[in-house]
């Protein structure tokens, strides 16, 4: 498994700084990115996925696996499609702003595990891939629903809208990442 990419406690401020501009601008009809200069780790390419909660419930939550632009640009772009173009939610107004509270999971790239034994409950996401289907949850879903190993790869499957007991097809790819996860 590769290593975690370090981020200092001024990047993690900076990238939820970030997330936050890029919804209030996506309220008022804007999308330029901001022009001041980003520190070199926020400027290296990553995978991140932004949730947005409000009262402690899910709000939105989008992101990448793989890095495809800048962390900076991928917190940006994922802070605006959590909050206006989750299809499990309607879009963010202005009145619910205040009240979201932001996460980010930053993601090392995920890595097929042959055996569903390696699949570490608080430790690891998982991807499941079967069918021409795809499902992930990040590190942090499976403990804060209490999940074990075997309800988590249920949920899973089920969400990527499979029987429950796909994941134990042979054909299915299981892949697991970590994740530096920080809010607000």
């Amino acid at each position: 498994m590769p290593e975690k990419q370090f981020l200092s406690e001024t990047e993690k401020t900076r990238l939820l700084e970030l997330a936050r501009q890029s919804i209030a601008r996506g309220l008022r009809g804007e999308r330029r990115p901001p022009a001041d200069p980003l520190p070199t780790a926020l400027r290296t390419a990553g995978a991140a996925f932004v949730s947005l909660h409000k009262n402690k419930l899910l709000r939105g939550c989008i992101g990448s696996l793989e890095p495809s632009a800048s962390l900076a640009a991928s917190v940006m772009e994922n802070a605006f499609s959590a909050a206006f173009r989750d299809p499990r939610f309607p879009p963010l107004t202005a009145d619910e702003l205040p009240e979201i509270k932001i996460e980010i999971s930053v993601l090392t790239p995920p890595v097929a595990i042959e055996n569903p034994e390696r699949f570490i409950v608080g430790r690891h996401g998982i991807v499941l891939t079967s069918r021409g289907r795809r499902a992930v949850f990040l590190p942090q879903v499976a403990p804060q629903q209490g999940w074990d190993r075997e309800t988590a790869l249920r949920h899973l499957a089920a969400k990527a809208g499979l029987d429950p007991e796909a994941w134990r097809d042979p054909q299915a790819r299981l892949e697991v990442f970590e994740a530096i996860v920080f809010g607000e």
